[in-house]
């Protein structure tokens, strides 16, 4: 397509959007559906959904190319708002360690313990143990003082501290305590991995749930494209960037650091690999983890498909790495994003947050509620200078 020929087809566009995945895709159709705006949604990748895209691999089975992505959420208006574009199949993921040579639950709990120690512990029992072995420490700092502060030293060199080190290129007593502060430790024998009041998966994958959020007249796709290709050859009004931060502002405060993760995709002639959906490797190997997608998708096949992953310092931004340096540097990214009126920041790398999927569509839907105020405080200014100067209004009638 020509330059005048792009200029000519999104003439009038109000909404350049970069990036095809949840915060992207979200405010899209909020924008073209709610408010009638015109919307260009641009990614460089092939396809739209981000890193929850999913297809099926040449054997048939549904794949998430970029690992698994279990959905999960505490929000009802997240979760009501997504079944507009899709049908769900419960799932409750399931994850067990590969741990001295036995697959325990994970999060830890009363299973857990029992196993690996041989004992026969109750809830209660569970509770004074773990008090008897945590190693108390008044300034919880780092992701091994909020470890070793609730399960004590075995137990975290056990599972956390090995699989740390492979996911984050760092010892824990390197990273912010919000890295660990997540993963929570049970008394009981709850083997869920989550226990949040909505967990399903999209029946019918998360890219049938994009195609029908982004099927709408006012909203065109461009893959296969770098914004900054077409950014100065199609008018628009405002920008909505859910991509790295940093690479936005050209880098101007250094590049602040991702972990990236390399997947081996692997098709086996079995109806079962493990007894789960994941698989963790705290202590072994140079992956994390195995997932199997038919336990997460319920597909029926004769054949089943798996995935390595395996982390990587380079490659596609996927977590942003939690220290105070990289927090400090952000926050002067902060400043210059909350500086531009014509751009609004949403998403885990333009925010450098590390959020789960239903707190992204959480923050995509604020986001709206925010440009709708404008909008319609513009509106409201424009009908005021209308009011107050008649010859406009008869202008506008002719």
């Amino acid at each position: 397509m020509s330059n005048s020929a792009l200029s000519t087809s999104f003439s009038g566009l109000d909404y350049l959007i970069v990036g095809a995945g949840f915060a992207g895709s979200v405010l899209a159709e909020r924008l073209a559906h709610a408010l009638d705006l015109r919307v260009l949604v641009v990614d460089k990748r092939p396809h739209i959904g981000g890193n929850a895209y999913d297809r099926h691999d040449d054997a048939g089975l549904l794949i998430h190319p970029y690992g698994p992505h279990i959905f999960h959420t505490n929000s009802a208006d997240v979760f009501d708002y997504l079944s507009r574009y899709t049908q769900w199949r419960p799932y409750q993921h399931r994850v067990l360690g590969s741990v001295d040579g036995q697959l325990v639950p994970i999060p830890i709990n009363l299973d857990t313990v029992n196993s690996l120690y041989g004992l026969k512990l109750s809830s209660f029992e569970m509770e004074q143990f773990l008090e008897s072995v945590a190693e108390k420490i008044d300034d919880v700092r780092t992701s091994e003082d909020v470890v070793v502060n609730k399960v004590g030293r075995d137990l975290y060199n056990k599972f956390f501290r090995g699989y740390t080190r492979k996911q984050w290129g760092m010892d824990p007593s390197e990273l912010d305590a919000s890295v660990t502060a997540r993963v929570p430790t049970r008394t009981n024998r709850d083997g869920r991995y989550f226990t949040d009041t909505f967990q399903a998966m999209p029946a019918q994958g998360y890219t049938r749930m994009f195609e029908a959020m982004l099927n709408h007249p006012n909203i065109k796709v461009m893959l296969n494209t770098d914004y900054r290709e077409i950014v100065n050859l199609i008018p628009w009004k405002q920008m909505i960037y859910t991509g790295p931060v940093d690479s936005f502002f050209d880098f101007k405060f250094g590049k602040l650091p991702y972990r990236s993760l390399q997947f081996q995709h692997v098709t086996l002639p079995v109806e079962r690999f493990q007894p789960v959906g994941t698989v963790n490797y705290p202590n072994d190997y140079a992956y994390t983890r195995i997932s199997e997608f038919k336990h997460i998708t319920g597909q029926t096949h004769s054949s089943t498909s798996i995935v390595y992953e395996y982390p990587r310092a380079q490659g596609d931004p996927y977590y942003p790495v939690p220290t105070r340096e990289n927090a400090a540097m952000y926050k002067r990214y902060e400043a210059e994003a909350d500086a531009r009126t014509d751009v609004t920041f949403v998403g885990r790398l333009a925010t450098y947050k590390y959020y789960n999927m239903d707190q992204v569509v959480a923050q995509a839907l604020t986001a709206f509620k925010r440009l709708r105020a404008r909008h319609e405080r513009q509106d409201a200014q424009e009908i005021s200078a209308l009011t107050r100067n008649p010859a406009n209004i008869a202008l506008s009638d002719t």
